[in-house]
């Protein structure tokens, strides 16, 4: 049976996250796979920042990191990088460009072994691009107007939005646009920061700081705090 699938508003591997994330490797390998790919276009030393926080992160609770720079179609493609995913008990995706992640990783090698392992029972873990990239939609919400393209879909028929809370005082003309672009039937879901929205088994749940947000087409929503259940028609593909 495939592991959890957690979509983070922000916070990864920060300390206020580390419950949250202690939970998801609960009974798994103490091994989690960070992967930075969504920062590739920002530089060499973003991605270094989140390699470097990653690792100092998962030693800090006893797993050991396996930071790997997935930065573009090559290094996805390279065999040495898929076959280090391989027993891992949680795979990171963390933030920037969300459609280039999903650009990047989709029909790879790396992401075959990412799927291979999440399908073994390792949790999979999108945080902000990351979350997007997961779902049906990568939106880059850094960029407004410009749609980013397809995610990979390991959650069909859901779009996120990460960084809720913070959402409408950055741009609040984003949310009618994002919604009217919405395939019929998709669900959307906004999750603030330190916030996760896990599913396993058909059930999804709200853990962290803040809250979930289910949102309507037109635009009325619906909260969940940490330990709730959310009721989401979205379902996850199979490995």
């Amino acid at each position: 049976m495939p592991g959890p699938v957690a979509l983070v508003g922000s916070g990864e591997f920060l300390e206020v996250m580390r419950p949250v994330d202690e939970a998801l490797l609960e009974g798994r390998p103490r091994r989690a796979v960070i992967l930075p790919t969504a920062a590739a276009e920002e530089g060499e030393e973003r991605v270094g920042y989140w390699l470097s926080l990653g690792r100092a992160h998962y030693e800090a609770i006893g797993v050991e990191p396996v930071p790997l720079a997935v930065l573009d179609r090559a290094d996805a493609d390279r065999p040495e990088l898929a076959a280090a995913v391989a027993g891992a008990g949680l795979v990171y995706l963390s933030g920037g460009n969300p459609g280039y992640l999903a650009d990047t990783l989709r029909d790879s090698l790396v992401w075959d072994a990412v799927l291979r392992a999440w399908d073994a029972g390792a949790a999979l873990v999108g945080c902000s691009a990351g979350a997007c990239a997961l779902t049906a939609v990568a939106e880059d919400f850094r960029h407004p107007g410009r749609f980013s393209g397809i995610g990979l879909g390991v959650v069909a028929d859901l779009a996120v939005i990460p960084h809720f809370d913070r959402f409408a005082a950055y741009d609040p003309g984003l949310l009618g646009p994002f919604l009217s672009r919405q395939a019929p039937g998709r669900v959307v879901v906004g999750i603030d920061e330190e916030t996760a929205l896990i599913g396993e088994g058909g059930l999804w749940r709200v853990d962290g700081r803040r809250s979930v947000w289910r949102i309507a087409a037109d635009g009325t929503r619906r909260r969940f705090f940490s330990g709730d259940e959310v009721e989401l028609s979205a379902g996850m593909m199979a490995p």
